[in-house]
């Protein structure tokens, strides 16, 4: 039987369409790898969420100060006390919050024939909802809008000037506790203890004095004290300041001093005040301070701990 003739252009057409449907598939499959590629891409150029607080709870408020410094801030005037009523003085009142993880505080209140000492904390964990702001970062914004109200000078110079907030610092202000200002104060007269005239008190004058008070017709300015100005305190947590107010109302005059400190996310409030129905008696600047100042550092390495 004789052989049927070999057809070059059909060889070559079925060549033609094997390479053409190789060529769309290499194609497709380029076309698909580059789409995955670009959703790669996006994923791992996208902005890293903020990095979040190092406290994600908060300790109980009244249990934080050591019962011997609670004694030295709230001392009495020789009056034996009996275990009950120790443990109310010293126990504390706890503040009510809907959220013991994002906010604590506690009261202490003690009364003496010479006056009454009040002492309260304040505990606030901050945290952001803003990606691009970590909490510390709007922690530290509540902190400079607390600064700027108290309005505390940017160094130790007693020349109040105010500090300038961080941009976060309009995002916090409405996590911020209010209420808490002017306490006693009905219509009385505040007045910083920049401005104040530096108590005469001898340096061995028991706890709980109070020095004479200024003559109201000298110069208000005359023997201020650095030390005893508000200001910021460059040792204490990540950012801290003292403020120092003497407060003068119908049915006495007393001072009060608070301390305000940030650690990461964390906000701690300290108000220590006392009050004397003696208006000619005014509470000496330096002893409540020191008391202030100690217990904040008290409280500061509690809570790194």
């Amino acid at each position: 039987m004789p052989r049927k003739p070999f057809v070059p252009g059909a060889a070559l057409v079925v060549a033609a369409a094997l390479a053409a449907g190789l060529t769309a598939c290499t194609g497709g499959s380029g076309s698909d790898g580059e789409e995955g590629d670009a959703k790669s891409g996006g994923t791992s150029t996208s902005s890293q969420a903020a990095e979040p607080g190092r406290y994600q709870t908060l300790p109980e408020a009244c249990g934080l100060p050591a019962r011997g410094s609670l004694r030295g801030m709230l001392p009495g005037d020789g009056q034996h006390l009996s275990r009950d009523e120790a443990k109310k003085i010293y126990d504390g009142q706890p503040d009510i919050t809907y959220d013991t993880d994002r906010r604590v505080g506690c009261r202490w209140t003690r009364e003496t024939t010479a006056g009454t000492r009040h002492l309260s904390l304040d505990i606030q964990r901050v945290v952001s909802y803003d990606a691009a702001v970590s909490d510390d970062d709007k922690a530290q914004g509540i902190y400079d809008s607390k600064a700027q109200a108290a309005k505390i000078p940017s160094g130790g110079n007693g020349s109040p000037s105010p500090v300038d907030p961080s941009p976060s610092a309009t995002k916090g202000k409405g996590e911020e506790k209010g209420g808490d200002e002017g306490k006693g104060a009905g219509t009385g007269t505040t007045t910083n203890s920049s401005t104040d005239k530096k108590e005469q008190t001898p340096s061995g004058s028991p706890s709980g004095a109070s020095s004479p008070s200024a003559d109201p017709g000298a110069d208000p300015s005359a023997g201020l004290s650095d030390s005893t100005a508000p200001r910021v305190l460059d040792d204490l947590g990540d950012a801290a300041f003292l403020n120092d107010k003497l407060v003068t109302a119908d049915s006495g005059v007393h001072r009060d001093v608070t301390v305000v400190f940030r650690t990461s996310n964390v906000i701690v409030t300290l108000t220590y005040d006392q009050w004397s129905t003696d208006k000619t008696m005014l509470p000496e600047s330096q002893e409540l301070q020191d008391k202030a100042r100690s217990l904040a550092g008290e409280l500061s390495e509690s809570l790194s701990e």
